[in-house]
């Protein structure tokens, strides 16, 4: 499957794959029958950082969290659901969207 067929913008892939992180991390009982998952809270930088998960990401990665238009965008492709956030819904097709950049977002936190 080709990386980002969409065409998503730097901003919004980060956004997506820090997302798609949240929600892998996130209990069975969270997720929804048709695949998808309602996150209710989505996590703040502290410092230069941000913890997602098991994983440290850079606080600057993670400003999308926070970008109304990154969700309306996402929402406009069919990647989640809602531009109000929290909460935010990631739809199945959000959660299965290759964006090519998982192995740059996953550092294990020592703290």
């Amino acid at each position: 499957m080709k990386a980002n067929p969409l065409k998503l913008n730097k901003l919004q892939l980060k956004t997506l794959v820090l997302t798609q992180i949240l929600a892998r991390s996130q209990p069975e009982e969270a997720w929804d029958k048709d695949g998808s998952i309602t996150l209710l809270a989505l996590p703040h930088a502290h410092g230069d950082h941000v913890h997602i998960g098991e994983y440290v990401v850079s606080a600057g990665d993670a400003t999308g969290f926070s970008n109304r238009a990154v969700w309306t965008a996402l929402a406009r492709k069919g990647l989640v659901r809602g531009r109000e956030v929290p909460p935010i819904v990631l739809t199945r097709e959000g959660l299965d969207y290759e964006t090519g950049l998982d192995h740059h977002f996953v550092h294990k936190s020592d703290h």
